[in-house]
Protein backbone atom coordinates (compact mmCIF):
# COMPACT_ATOMS: atom_id res chain seq x y z
CA UNK A 1 0.00 0.00 0.00
CA UNK A 2 1.31 3.44 -0.86
CA UNK A 3 1.79 6.06 1.83
CA UNK A 4 2.50 9.76 1.75
CA UNK A 5 5.99 9.01 3.11
CA UNK A 6 7.02 7.30 -0.12
CA UNK A 7 4.83 9.15 -2.61
CA UNK A 8 6.19 11.77 -5.00
CA UNK A 9 4.05 13.80 -7.40
CA UNK A 10 4.17 12.19 -10.88
CA UNK A 11 6.43 14.00 -13.34
CA UNK A 12 4.84 16.09 -16.08
CA UNK A 13 6.22 14.92 -19.46
CA UNK A 14 8.23 17.63 -21.22
CA UNK A 15 6.10 17.09 -24.36
CA UNK A 16 2.80 17.75 -22.57
CA UNK A 17 0.67 20.72 -23.57
CA UNK A 18 -2.90 21.72 -22.74
CA UNK A 19 -4.81 24.14 -24.97
CA UNK A 20 -1.50 24.84 -26.75
CA UNK A 21 0.29 25.73 -23.47
CA UNK A 22 3.48 23.78 -22.70
CA UNK A 23 3.62 23.73 -18.89
CA UNK A 24 5.71 22.33 -16.06
CA UNK A 25 4.23 21.64 -12.61
CA UNK A 26 4.30 25.26 -11.45
CA UNK A 27 2.93 26.54 -14.74
CA UNK A 28 0.20 23.90 -14.66
CA UNK A 29 -0.85 24.97 -11.16
CA UNK A 30 -1.19 28.57 -12.33
CA UNK A 31 -3.11 27.40 -15.42
CA UNK A 32 -5.46 25.28 -13.26
CA UNK A 33 -6.18 28.22 -10.93
CA UNK A 34 -7.08 30.33 -13.97
CA UNK A 35 -9.46 27.63 -15.24
CA UNK A 36 -11.20 27.58 -11.86
CA UNK A 37 -11.36 31.37 -11.63
CA UNK A 38 -12.36 32.28 -15.20
CA UNK A 39 -13.41 29.09 -17.01
CA UNK A 40 -16.75 27.51 -17.81
CA UNK A 41 -18.02 24.65 -15.63
CA UNK A 42 -16.21 21.91 -17.62
CA UNK A 43 -12.96 23.92 -17.43
CA UNK A 44 -13.39 24.48 -13.69
CA UNK A 45 -13.77 20.71 -13.22
CA UNK A 46 -10.52 20.19 -15.15
CA UNK A 47 -8.80 22.85 -13.04
CA UNK A 48 -9.84 21.22 -9.78
CA UNK A 49 -8.63 17.82 -10.94
CA UNK A 50 -5.26 19.21 -12.10
CA UNK A 51 -4.69 20.80 -8.68
CA UNK A 52 -5.69 17.52 -7.03
CA UNK A 53 -3.24 15.67 -9.26
CA UNK A 54 -0.42 18.09 -8.38
CA UNK A 55 -1.11 17.88 -4.63
CA UNK A 56 1.05 15.74 -2.32
CA UNK A 57 -1.74 13.21 -1.76
CA UNK A 58 -1.00 9.76 -3.17
CA UNK A 59 -4.60 9.26 -4.33
CA UNK A 60 -7.67 10.98 -5.67
CA UNK A 61 -11.34 10.37 -4.86
CA UNK A 62 -13.50 9.42 -7.85
CA UNK A 63 -17.27 9.03 -8.30
CA UNK A 64 -18.66 5.84 -9.85
CA UNK A 65 -21.37 6.27 -12.48
CA UNK A 66 -24.22 4.69 -10.51
CA UNK A 67 -25.62 2.69 -13.43
CA UNK A 68 -25.71 -0.60 -11.50
CA UNK A 69 -26.29 0.77 -8.02
CA UNK A 70 -25.94 3.90 -5.94
CA UNK A 71 -23.12 6.22 -7.06
CA UNK A 72 -20.25 5.99 -4.60
CA UNK A 73 -16.88 7.57 -4.05
CA UNK A 74 -13.77 5.42 -4.17
CA UNK A 75 -10.08 6.06 -3.63
CA UNK A 76 -7.82 5.63 -6.69
CA UNK A 77 -4.04 5.77 -6.32
CA UNK A 78 -2.21 8.13 -8.64
CA UNK A 79 0.47 5.54 -9.40
CA UNK A 80 -2.25 3.18 -10.64
CA UNK A 81 -3.51 5.97 -12.92
CA UNK A 82 0.02 6.44 -14.26
CA UNK A 83 0.28 2.68 -14.87
CA UNK A 84 -3.08 2.72 -16.69
CA UNK A 85 -1.93 5.59 -18.90
CA UNK A 86 1.25 3.74 -19.89
CA UNK A 87 -0.71 0.54 -20.67
CA UNK A 88 -3.19 2.46 -22.85
CA UNK A 89 -0.35 4.17 -24.70
CA UNK A 90 1.20 0.79 -25.55
CA UNK A 91 -2.09 -0.90 -26.47
CA UNK A 92 -3.31 1.85 -28.81
CA UNK A 93 0.21 2.83 -30.02
CA UNK A 94 -0.05 6.44 -28.82
CA UNK A 95 3.35 7.96 -28.26
CA UNK A 96 4.80 11.33 -27.27
CA UNK A 97 3.41 14.13 -29.43
CA UNK A 98 -0.04 12.54 -29.84
CA UNK A 99 -2.71 15.20 -30.34
CA UNK A 100 -5.75 14.46 -28.18
CA UNK A 101 -9.21 15.93 -27.72
CA UNK A 102 -10.92 15.87 -24.32
CA UNK A 103 -14.70 16.09 -24.75
CA UNK A 104 -15.75 14.11 -21.66
CA UNK A 105 -16.63 15.59 -18.25
CA UNK A 106 -13.61 15.51 -15.93
CA UNK A 107 -15.67 14.68 -12.84
CA UNK A 108 -15.62 10.98 -13.88
CA UNK A 109 -12.65 8.63 -14.31
CA UNK A 110 -12.75 8.59 -18.14
CA UNK A 111 -12.27 12.35 -18.38
CA UNK A 112 -9.62 12.41 -15.67
CA UNK A 113 -7.65 9.65 -17.41
CA UNK A 114 -7.50 11.62 -20.66
CA UNK A 115 -5.62 14.36 -18.78
CA UNK A 116 -3.41 11.82 -16.98
CA UNK A 117 -2.46 10.14 -20.28
CA UNK A 118 -1.55 13.51 -21.72
CA UNK A 119 0.61 14.48 -18.73
CA UNK A 120 2.33 11.08 -18.43
CA UNK A 121 2.84 10.30 -22.13
CA UNK A 122 3.55 13.80 -23.44
CA UNK A 123 0.41 14.49 -25.45
CA UNK A 124 -0.89 17.79 -26.79
CA UNK A 125 -4.44 17.88 -25.44
CA UNK A 126 -7.25 20.37 -26.08
CA UNK A 127 -10.40 20.78 -24.00
CA UNK A 128 -13.84 21.33 -25.52
CA UNK A 129 -17.29 21.34 -23.84
CA UNK A 130 -18.52 17.77 -23.09
CA UNK A 131 -21.59 18.11 -25.29
CA UNK A 132 -23.58 15.44 -27.14
CA UNK A 133 -22.32 16.82 -30.48
CA UNK A 134 -18.74 17.03 -29.25
CA UNK A 135 -17.04 17.60 -32.64
CA UNK A 136 -19.32 20.39 -33.88
CA UNK A 137 -16.89 23.15 -32.88
CA UNK A 138 -13.73 21.22 -33.86
CA UNK A 139 -11.94 22.18 -37.07
CA UNK A 140 -8.62 20.31 -36.91
CA UNK A 141 -7.70 16.64 -36.91
CA UNK A 142 -6.70 14.80 -33.72
CA UNK A 143 -4.83 11.54 -33.25
CA UNK A 144 -6.97 10.40 -30.33
CA UNK A 145 -10.28 11.03 -28.58
CA UNK A 146 -12.61 9.29 -26.09
CA UNK A 147 -16.41 9.47 -26.23
CA UNK A 148 -19.56 7.86 -24.86
CA UNK A 149 -21.84 6.10 -27.41
CA UNK A 150 -24.28 9.03 -27.58
CA UNK A 151 -21.45 11.38 -28.59
CA UNK A 152 -20.28 8.98 -31.29
CA UNK A 153 -23.85 8.73 -32.62
CA UNK A 154 -23.96 12.53 -32.94
CA UNK A 155 -20.47 12.84 -34.48
CA UNK A 156 -20.75 10.50 -37.48
CA UNK A 157 -20.47 13.31 -40.04
CA UNK A 158 -17.26 14.67 -38.48
CA UNK A 159 -15.41 11.46 -37.62
CA UNK A 160 -12.73 12.29 -40.20
CA UNK A 161 -11.38 14.70 -37.55
CA UNK A 162 -10.28 11.80 -35.30
CA UNK A 163 -7.77 9.09 -36.25
CA UNK A 164 -8.33 6.78 -33.25
CA UNK A 165 -11.43 6.84 -31.06
CA UNK A 166 -12.33 4.88 -27.94
CA UNK A 167 -15.97 4.58 -26.87
CA UNK A 168 -16.96 3.64 -23.32
CA UNK A 169 -19.52 4.24 -20.61
CA UNK A 170 -21.98 1.72 -22.08
CA UNK A 171 -22.36 -0.83 -24.88
CA UNK A 172 -22.23 0.39 -28.49
CA UNK A 173 -25.47 -0.52 -30.26
CA UNK A 174 -25.55 -2.78 -33.31
CA UNK A 175 -27.07 0.05 -35.32
CA UNK A 176 -24.23 2.40 -34.38
CA UNK A 177 -21.67 -0.28 -35.25
CA UNK A 178 -23.24 -0.59 -38.70
CA UNK A 179 -23.06 3.18 -39.21
CA UNK A 180 -19.30 3.36 -38.58
CA UNK A 181 -18.23 0.53 -40.91
CA UNK A 182 -15.86 1.70 -43.64
CA UNK A 183 -14.68 4.84 -41.80
CA UNK A 184 -10.94 5.49 -41.75
CA UNK A 185 -11.16 6.35 -38.05
CA UNK A 186 -10.12 3.35 -35.95
CA UNK A 187 -12.96 2.98 -33.43
CA UNK A 188 -12.67 0.82 -30.32
CA UNK A 189 -15.32 -0.15 -27.79
CA UNK A 190 -13.77 -0.34 -24.32
CA UNK A 191 -14.53 -2.36 -21.21
CA UNK A 192 -13.69 -1.14 -17.74
CA UNK A 193 -14.89 0.53 -14.57
CA UNK A 194 -13.80 3.12 -12.03
CA UNK A 195 -12.24 0.38 -9.88
CA UNK A 196 -9.92 -0.60 -12.76
CA UNK A 197 -8.94 3.02 -13.44
CA UNK A 198 -10.84 3.30 -16.74
CA UNK A 199 -10.63 0.59 -19.44
CA UNK A 200 -8.83 -2.75 -19.07
CA UNK A 201 -9.85 -4.19 -22.45
CA UNK A 202 -10.97 -3.05 -25.90
CA UNK A 203 -12.16 -4.31 -29.28
CA UNK A 204 -12.19 -2.69 -32.72
CA UNK A 205 -15.80 -2.22 -33.86
CA UNK A 206 -15.03 -1.19 -37.46
CA UNK A 207 -12.24 -3.63 -38.36
CA UNK A 208 -10.88 -4.37 -41.79
CA UNK A 209 -12.35 -7.48 -43.45
CA UNK A 210 -9.37 -9.67 -42.53
CA UNK A 211 -9.79 -8.82 -38.83
CA UNK A 212 -13.59 -9.25 -38.57
CA UNK A 213 -13.39 -12.73 -37.01
CA UNK A 214 -11.78 -11.19 -33.90
CA UNK A 215 -14.23 -8.28 -33.68
CA UNK A 216 -16.48 -9.88 -31.05
CA UNK A 217 -13.64 -10.35 -28.55
CA UNK A 218 -12.49 -7.81 -25.99
CA UNK A 219 -8.71 -8.03 -25.67
CA UNK A 220 -7.06 -7.15 -22.36
CA UNK A 221 -4.40 -4.44 -22.03
CA UNK A 222 -0.83 -5.29 -20.91
CA UNK A 223 -0.28 -6.72 -17.40
CA UNK A 224 -3.89 -7.86 -16.99
CA UNK A 225 -5.01 -11.48 -16.47
CA UNK A 226 -8.62 -12.64 -16.81
CA UNK A 227 -10.55 -15.62 -15.43
CA UNK A 228 -14.16 -16.46 -14.46
CA UNK A 229 -15.97 -17.60 -11.32
CA UNK A 230 -18.68 -20.26 -10.95
CA UNK A 231 -21.28 -17.77 -12.26
CA UNK A 232 -19.19 -17.25 -15.44
CA UNK A 233 -18.57 -13.69 -14.23
CA UNK A 234 -15.29 -12.00 -15.16
CA UNK A 235 -12.46 -11.88 -12.61
CA UNK A 236 -9.78 -9.27 -13.25
CA UNK A 237 -6.23 -9.43 -11.90
CA UNK A 238 -4.55 -6.11 -12.62
CA UNK A 239 -1.99 -5.54 -9.84
CA UNK A 240 -0.69 -2.35 -11.47
CA UNK A 241 -4.20 -0.84 -11.42
CA UNK A 242 -5.73 -2.28 -8.24
CA UNK A 243 -4.09 -4.35 -5.50
CA UNK A 244 -7.30 -6.32 -5.04
CA UNK A 245 -8.57 -8.99 -7.43
CA UNK A 246 -11.79 -7.60 -8.92
CA UNK A 247 -14.77 -9.97 -9.14
CA UNK A 248 -17.30 -8.40 -11.48
CA UNK A 249 -20.99 -9.09 -12.14
CA UNK A 250 -20.35 -9.22 -15.89
CA UNK A 251 -21.15 -12.61 -17.41
CA UNK A 252 -18.65 -13.43 -20.16
CA UNK A 253 -17.56 -16.18 -22.49
CA UNK A 254 -13.86 -16.48 -21.74
CA UNK A 255 -11.73 -17.45 -24.76
CA UNK A 256 -8.26 -17.08 -23.25
CA UNK A 257 -6.79 -15.36 -20.20
CA UNK A 258 -6.63 -12.24 -22.42
CA UNK A 259 -9.85 -12.44 -24.50
CA UNK A 260 -13.56 -12.57 -23.74
CA UNK A 261 -17.03 -11.97 -25.16
CA UNK A 262 -19.30 -9.87 -22.94
CA UNK A 263 -22.78 -11.37 -22.55
CA UNK A 264 -24.49 -9.20 -19.94
CA UNK A 265 -24.86 -8.30 -16.27
CA UNK A 266 -25.45 -11.12 -13.78
CA UNK A 267 -27.77 -8.76 -11.87
CA UNK A 268 -29.97 -8.46 -14.97
CA UNK A 269 -30.32 -12.18 -15.75
CA UNK A 270 -33.96 -13.20 -16.21
CA UNK A 271 -35.13 -16.68 -15.15
CA UNK A 272 -38.25 -17.24 -17.22
CA UNK A 273 -39.85 -20.69 -17.13
CA UNK A 274 -36.53 -22.16 -15.96
CA UNK A 275 -34.59 -20.62 -18.87
CA UNK A 276 -31.82 -18.09 -18.14
CA UNK A 277 -32.02 -15.07 -20.44
CA UNK A 278 -29.58 -12.17 -20.81
CA UNK A 279 -31.41 -8.86 -21.49
CA UNK A 280 -28.37 -7.47 -23.27
CA UNK A 281 -28.37 -10.35 -25.78
CA UNK A 282 -32.08 -9.83 -26.50
CA UNK A 283 -31.46 -6.09 -26.92
CA UNK A 284 -28.87 -6.76 -29.62
CA UNK A 285 -31.48 -8.76 -31.57
CA UNK A 286 -34.05 -5.96 -31.31
CA UNK A 287 -31.83 -2.95 -31.97
CA UNK A 288 -32.45 -2.75 -35.70
CA UNK A 289 -36.23 -2.83 -35.18
CA UNK A 290 -36.49 -0.01 -32.64
CA UNK A 291 -35.43 3.53 -33.48
CA UNK A 292 -35.55 4.83 -29.91
CA UNK A 293 -33.73 4.08 -26.68
CA UNK A 294 -35.05 0.92 -25.04
CA UNK A 295 -34.13 -1.89 -22.70
CA UNK A 296 -35.25 -5.41 -21.79
CA UNK A 297 -36.23 -6.25 -18.22
CA UNK A 298 -38.62 -8.53 -16.37
CA UNK A 299 -41.56 -8.49 -13.98
CA UNK A 300 -42.89 -11.27 -11.70
CA UNK A 301 -45.24 -13.79 -13.28
CA UNK A 302 -47.22 -16.58 -11.58
CA UNK A 303 -46.55 -19.11 -14.34
CA UNK A 304 -43.05 -18.21 -15.62
CA UNK A 305 -41.50 -16.85 -12.43
CA UNK A 306 -40.34 -13.80 -14.39
CA UNK A 307 -41.65 -12.61 -17.74
CA UNK A 308 -39.67 -10.60 -20.28
CA UNK A 309 -40.81 -7.00 -20.86
CA UNK A 310 -39.66 -4.29 -23.27
CA UNK A 311 -39.48 -0.62 -22.22
CA UNK A 312 -39.19 2.05 -24.97
CA UNK A 313 -38.35 5.74 -24.58
CA UNK A 314 -41.12 7.39 -26.60
CA UNK A 315 -44.76 8.46 -26.32
CA UNK A 316 -47.31 5.67 -26.55
CA UNK A 317 -48.66 4.95 -30.02
CA UNK A 318 -51.19 2.12 -30.42
CA UNK A 319 -50.32 1.44 -34.07
CA UNK A 320 -46.57 1.29 -33.37
CA UNK A 321 -47.27 -0.95 -30.36
CA UNK A 322 -49.18 -3.52 -32.42
CA UNK A 323 -46.80 -3.37 -35.40
CA UNK A 324 -43.75 -3.82 -33.17
CA UNK A 325 -45.31 -6.85 -31.47
CA UNK A 326 -45.80 -8.53 -34.83
CA UNK A 327 -42.30 -7.63 -36.08
CA UNK A 328 -40.66 -9.04 -32.95
CA UNK A 329 -42.62 -12.28 -33.11
CA UNK A 330 -41.62 -12.75 -36.77
CA UNK A 331 -37.88 -12.30 -36.07
CA UNK A 332 -35.96 -15.46 -36.95
CA UNK A 333 -33.11 -14.62 -34.58
CA UNK A 334 -35.27 -14.52 -31.44
CA UNK A 335 -36.59 -17.60 -29.62
CA UNK A 336 -39.99 -17.88 -27.92
CA UNK A 337 -38.56 -17.32 -24.44
CA UNK A 338 -36.95 -14.03 -25.50
CA UNK A 339 -40.09 -12.46 -27.01
CA UNK A 340 -41.30 -9.64 -24.68
CA UNK A 341 -44.67 -10.50 -23.13
CA UNK A 342 -45.42 -6.81 -22.50
CA UNK A 343 -44.26 -3.53 -24.10
CA UNK A 344 -44.21 -0.31 -22.08
CA UNK A 345 -43.68 3.24 -23.36
CA UNK A 346 -42.21 6.08 -21.33
CA UNK A 347 -41.53 9.59 -22.74
CA UNK A 348 -38.25 9.93 -20.82
CA UNK A 349 -35.99 7.40 -19.11
CA UNK A 350 -34.30 7.97 -15.76
CA UNK A 351 -30.54 8.26 -16.29
CA UNK A 352 -27.28 8.77 -14.42
CA UNK A 353 -25.15 11.91 -14.73
CA UNK A 354 -23.04 10.06 -17.31
CA UNK A 355 -26.06 9.19 -19.47
CA UNK A 356 -26.56 5.51 -18.54
CA UNK A 357 -30.11 4.22 -18.08
CA UNK A 358 -31.19 3.45 -14.53
CA UNK A 359 -33.18 0.35 -15.42
CA UNK A 360 -34.86 -0.39 -12.09
CA UNK A 361 -36.15 3.14 -11.50
CA UNK A 362 -37.23 3.55 -15.13
CA UNK A 363 -39.11 0.23 -15.07
CA UNK A 364 -40.95 1.21 -11.89
CA UNK A 365 -42.18 4.42 -13.49
CA UNK A 366 -43.09 2.64 -16.73
CA UNK A 367 -45.17 0.06 -14.81
CA UNK A 368 -47.07 2.81 -13.04
CA UNK A 369 -47.74 4.56 -16.37
CA UNK A 370 -49.30 1.30 -17.70
CA UNK A 371 -48.66 2.02 -21.40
Amino acid sequence: MQTNNTFSIPEIHKGFSINKNFLNKEGLKYFAHNLIKEGEVYEQEAGHFLLDWLSDKDHIVVKTSGSTGKPKKIKVFKQHMVNSAIASGKFFKLEEGTTALLCLPVNYIAGKMMLVRAMVLGWKIDLVPPKTNALDTVYKQYDFCAMVPLQLDNSINRLHLVKKLIVGGGPVSENLKKLVQGFKTKIYETYGMTETVSHIAARRINPKKKDKKDASFFKALPNITLSIDDRNCLIIKAPQLNKETIITNDVVELKTYKKFIWKGRYDNVINSGGVKLFPEEIEIKLQLLIGHRFFISSIPDDTLGDKVVLVIERNYDKTIHLTLKEEIQSLKTINKYEVPKEIYFLPQFIGTDSGKIQRTKTLEIALHSKV
